[in-house]
């Protein structure tokens, strides 16, 4: 068998190959005469430069795409990300009371918030600061942003799904109590004075607590 023989046998079986090959596995699969190692020198050498090139990793051979191409494979996509029930939770009692403060939310839901709840609908932009409550203290207020209005498809916060709406999907119970009521955030009381200078960027410190149950 010819060099030139062996040459193509590697090349296949590099081709074909599900992994990288060793030298070993490279032998065992060619004739006793083939010179396994002079061939994969010589595909190393003619493949240099290329645009797919012969590359030793680990002590293993692979085909692989030339280094300074790699930009051609690179493809950015977004990746859905799915909000966990805590942060639904949240994210609907911040649509409904607002401007609501973090105790507020706490009450609401019963347990109390854990640290990175927030963090995450701030960054997704779903929630924002508003302004400080006016009461001893001047906790931070949360309120919904017009991306949220766009992720849901709502005009307005109007149009946030009222009692009878939530009861016909099957969110709420059937046996509420008489005096229940969906909160309306339009007519919410703006109890609130807005957000001073640098403030907003601190937010880190208004929601630090356990982490939920």
């Amino acid at each position: 068998m010819n060099a030139s023989d062996t040459e193509r046998q590697v090349e296949a079986l590099l081709f074909a190959a599900a992994g990288p090959l060793s030298l070993e596995d490279i032998a065992g699969r060619l004739p006793a005469n083939a010179d396994a190692e002079a061939a994969l020198a010589a595909l190393a050498q003619r493949y240099a430069g290329r645009g797919v090139e012969l590359a030793c990793v680990g002590g293993r051979w692979r085909f692989q795409t030339a280094a300074d191409l790699a930009f051609l494979m690179t493809e950015e996509r977004e990746e859905p990300r799915r909000l966990s029930k805590a942060a639904q939770e949240t994210l609907a009692i911040i649509a409904y009371h607002q401007p609501v403060t973090r105790a507020e939310i706490e009450a609401v839901r019963g347990v109390q918030a854990s640290k990175g709840t927030l963090d995450v609908l701030l960054e997704l932009g779903l929630v924002r600061m508003r302004g400080r409550r006016r009461t001893p203290g001047r906790p931070v207020t949360y309120g919904t942003t017009d991306a949220f209005l766009e992720h849901y498809g709502l005009a307005s916060l109007g149009d946030l799904p009222g009692m009878a709406e939530m009861k016909a999907a099957g969110l709420l119970s059937l046996d509420l109590p008489p005096d229940f009521a969906v909160p309306n955030p339009e007519g919410a009381a703006l109890d609130e004075d807005p957000l001073e200078g640098d403030e907003a960027p601190e937010f880190h410190t208004d929601f630090l607590g356990s982490a939920e149950e």
